[in-house]
């Protein structure tokens, strides 16, 4: 499945392929110069923006690059970003419940920990959770690890990891949030919904990714 960054990266290769700037190289298609800008890449609320197929179109007619080429340069960025791993903490959800392995911003602290390869990404401060116990069946079993990343924007839908004042770190999906009040759902659709005052929430963090 491709991604918003495979695409845009492809976009910039091309550009530079060609010897042009995006910006030239839109405008050389006919394009709004702007159109491939970095802030034109995301939603104001943080989400990706795929490009539209008729600007891609329009690039690829430009330069005369096949569209066999572009796809060359989305697997080329695939093939070099798995090639570049870095090594991330991993903690177990009991180490997780446990005083001074975090800070308030829900990033890991001190040094000691296991680690394990996972591709670089642009968040730095991404960690890997190694899921306990049968108490996040059907999504996530006993061995699971959950990539987390506490700078990741979160919205309603996601799954995240959070960590209340009295220790308690769990898996769920963010439901609803108000001013005062998070809204929690389980993985297990038998378990009720879960509400926790937002005073009493020590951070959140997005999961990213699950070894399954």
């Amino acid at each position: 499945m491709l991604s918003h960054r495979q695409i845009w990266t492809a976009i910039d290769a091309l550009a530079k392929r060609y010897h042009l700037s995006p910006s030239g190289m839109a405008k050389l298609a006919g394009l709004d110069p702007t159109i491939f800008n970095k802030s034109k890449r995301q939603t104001t609320d943080g989400r990706g923006r795929w490009p539209n197929t008729e600007s891609l179109a329009k690039i690829l007619e430009a330069t005369g690059a096949s569209l066999d080429e572009f796809l060359s340069l989305v697997n080329e960025h695939d093939s070099a970003q798995s090639r570049e791993l870095k090594l991330i903490p991993l903690i177990g959800f009991a180490q997780a419940g446990g005083g001074g392995f975090f800070d308030d911003g829900g990033f890991p602290v001190g040094a000691g920990w296991e680690e394990v390869d996972f591709p670089r990404l642009l968040d730095e401060n991404i960690y890997a959770l190694e899921i306990t116990g049968d108490s996040m069946l059907p999504v996530y079993r006993n061995g699971d690890r959950i990539i987390v990343s506490p700078n990741a924007g979160i919205r309603r839908g996601d799954r995240i990891v959070i960590k209340t004042k009295d220790g308690e770190v769990m898996a769920k999906i963010l439901q609803r949030q108000t001013a005062r009040t998070i809204e929690l759902a389980s993985f297990n659709v038998e378990h009720e919904l879960r509400v926790i005052p937002v005073d009493e929430v020590v951070w959140m963090a997005r999961i990213l990714w699950a070894s399954q």
